[in-house]
């Protein structure tokens, strides 16, 4: 008996989640029980960490989040908010006593709320029509400022005549006279502006500040409590400019503003130093190219004084904070592929904190991650690997220690495929290009298997060492897959960023390729049974790739650009694109515009092609793929074209969406796969 005891100890010390859990293989439907951490918010004195903790509902395909508090050792780990519902962007009070935060939890209407953290007594703060934006507390704890949204009435000059009682008419026409008049995600745009506005902790009506035509950023508060500092356009010519933003400032009983920077480029993300003499900003002086690095600036609080601290640090600043003093600041940053935190001194020396920050993206393997700081200097981070979405983290300057492990639950008995970094030399040029192959689950590198090339979108944008659960979901059904950071990416420099300046897509391809070749080298990758896809801009190189070559055996173009002529007309942002990815407008250079154009090359296509997209995408629109469906259909190449209803270029707006897109890519390999 003593024996059969030992013996269930043992096992349940090793399977501490109980019986009967068998090792077994990612399945579609385990995408709504993934969770991640995302917003870590330290308190001033670092002793406590708020995070927002999100997951799905498979009931209703939402995506929900709650907040949770944890103690800055890890212990104590508990939710501050529950329900089905979203609660998000919590903001500690500088007292540490409270926090602010976004929740739709009365009548799935969004509200500033108030929370006592001694008590976790709750009230809403606002009841307005409009969700309150980004929200900053004054150093004294007793106001609020934040930007929002105030609609106005979009004008006509169509007088429609009045139609006789009773009768039932269409809706009136709509007027349209801006260049911007909608965007991904956001539909056809309501006519107003961002505004600012302050609020007594009490709650009340909240004060308006300025009623201009232009969107105002989020605001940070001066020492002074009379100040209010923020980033915005300006311009007369905003809509022509679209990154040419400055920081201002404002005071808060008499509206006067004021600007801070003067220079042509954006400056923006405001970040006062602890004795609120100086402004930390980021921006760069722009020289309209396609991808420049985002610089890290310091200037007086009047605006005197602005100095490049950034200046010999080749890589994007992507967030950052003040250290204790006031001498320096800490920031995160992306270098090859790898997400990280440092500190900079005001001279612009730069040492790294840790690595391993990430795992934002659940769908496909974008770097991204948040991180805050306390006075004392320490620090909470979201950590991701390929194991696994982003978790919480804490860390000072001498350690780091993860916090959290949200998904045990899933991946205690869940087998994923295995990632590992290679790099190569392109054909095109012999530069180094990184990238990383998944293998499946249970992988025998005797045996052959299928392989899918996947390509990141941007293109200005980079893939990491961080989970996706797209890829881990390819390499369940057996596939090897190859992802990679081609010329163009972010994380290797301005230099590299830009070898696709005006020239996009190109020797991408030959990047592409090479890693194809260095994979095959292996000896496990079956050459008769490539395959390739990618999204946005990946979706450009997949039409572009079977436009070159026909070694794949079948292609999904996720919400591809197919004809930039009828994209940089069509798109969102309609001033960007021609601008800064072009040089000139398609009128004044057509032949660069078709030799670009994946369309230009489809009567060279013979390799199977699916097309996918949103069908309310206005970033890359369902026109592009409708005309590459057309073409291929003209061309009597085999197509077939998958519309997600309800969606726009971020396709996994709800957990099916997602679901949907791995499956219609499966099924369409799986059609044209070979079977040994």
């Amino acid at each position: 008996m003593k024996k059969l005891l030992a013996t269930i100890l043992l096992f349940v010390a090793i399977n501490p989640l109980g019986f009967g859990q068998v090792q077994s293989k990612l399945e579609l439907l385990d995408i709504f029980n993934m969770e991640y951490v995302s917003d870590p918010q330290i308190s001033p004195d670092g002793s406590k960490i708020i995070y927002v903790r999100n997951f799905k509902d498979v009931m209703t395909d939402r995506n929900l989040s709650n907040l949770w508090i944890i103690n800055f050792d890890g212990s104590n780990n508990r939710p501050l908010t529950t329900g089905n519902h979203n609660d998000f962007s919590p903001k500690w009070s500088h007292d540490g006593k409270k926090i602010v935060f976004k929740s739709n939890m009365a009548d799935d209407k969004m509200k500033l709320y108030l929370m006592w953290l001694d008590t976790k007594e709750t009230m809403a703060l606002t009841n307005t029509p409009q969700s309150p934006g980004s929200v900053s507390w004054s150093h004294d704890d007793k106001f609020l400022a934040f930007n929002m949204f105030v609609p106005e009435a979009n004008k006509s000059i169509i007088k429609m005549p009045g139609k006789p009682e009773g009768a039932k008419w269409n809706d009136p026409p709509k007027y349209i006279d801006k260049m911007n008049y909608r965007g991904d995600g956001a539909g056809y745009y309501k006519g107003g502006n961002s505004q600012l506005f302050t609020l007594p902790i009490s709650g009340g009506t909240p004060k308006q500040l300025t009623f201009s035509e232009f969107d105002h950023g989020g605001p940070i508060w001066a020492k002074d409590g009379n100040h209010l500092f923020f980033s915005a356009n300006f311009h007369k010519d905003e809509e022509f400019e679209p990154a040419d933003s400055e920081i201002y400032s404002i005071n808060v009983n008499t509206g006067e503003t004021t600007p801070l920077t003067d220079r042509y480029g954006p400056d923006g993300s405001p970040v006062l130093s602890p004795d609120g003499s100086k402004i930390a900003y980021l921006g760069y002086d722009d020289r309209l190219q396609g991808y420049q690095v985002t610089r890290l600036y310091v200037m007086n609080t009047d605006g005197s004084d602005s100095q490049l601290i950034s200046g010999n640090f080749d890589r994007d600043v992507e967030d950052m904070a003040w250290n204790s003093k006031g001498n320096g600041l800490y920031f995160s940053y992306t270098d090859q592929g790898m997400g990280k935190l440092g500190t900079m001194s005001l001279s612009g020396k730069v040492d790294e904190i840790t690595d391993g920050l990430g795992g934002l993206s659940l769908g496909r393997p974008y770097n991204g991650a948040s991180f805050s700081a306390s006075t004392n200097n320490k620090f909470a981070y979201t950590i991701g690997d390929t194991s696994h979405p982003s978790d919480l983290a804490a860390a000072d300057t001498k350690s780091s220690k993860r916090l959290t492990n949200v998904n045990e639950d899933l991946f205690s008995f869940k087998k994923l495929g295995n990632v590992e970094e290679m790099w190569w030399e392109s054909s095109y040029d012999q530069r180094k290009i990184q990238g990383w192959v998944v293998t499946p689950p249970d992988f025998d590198p005797s045996k052959k298997y299928p392989m899918i090339l996947e390509i990141h979108g941007g293109p200005f944008t980079s893939y990491g060492a961080v989970y996706s659960a797209e890829i881990q979901a390819y390499a369940a059904e057996g596939y090897v897959v190859l992802y990679t950071n081609p010329r163009g990416s972010t994380s290797y420099g301005e230099e590299f960023g830009n070898l696709i300046h005006h020239d996009y897509p190109n020797h991408d391809y030959e990047d592409l390729m090479s890693g194809v070749d260095a994979l095959l080298e292996k000896g496990y990758v079956d050459e008769k049974n490539l395959f390739v896809t990618g999204g946005s801009g990946g979706g450009v190189l997949t039409a572009w790739i079977v436009g070159k070559t026909d070694r794949f055996k079948a292609a999904v173009v996720a919400k591809p650009v197919i004809n930039w002529t009828s994209f940089v007309l069509y798109a969102d942002g309609v001033q960007f694109f021609s601008k800064y990815w072009f040089g000139k407008k398609p009128w004044e250079d057509p032949e660069n515009y078709m030799r670009r154009s994946p369309l230009t090359y489809v009567g060279n296509v013979t390799t199977p092609t699916m097309l996918l997209t949103g069908e309310e995408d206005y970033r890359t629109p369902i026109a592009e793929s409708e005309q590459f469906y057309a073409a291929l259909k003209l061309e009597n190449v085999e197509t077939a074209m998958v519309r997600i209803p309800g969606a726009g270029h971020g396709i996994a707006n709800k957990p099916s969406n997602l679901i949907a897109k791995i499956a219609a890519v499966l099924a369409w390999f799986d059609k044209y796969k070979e079977d040994e």
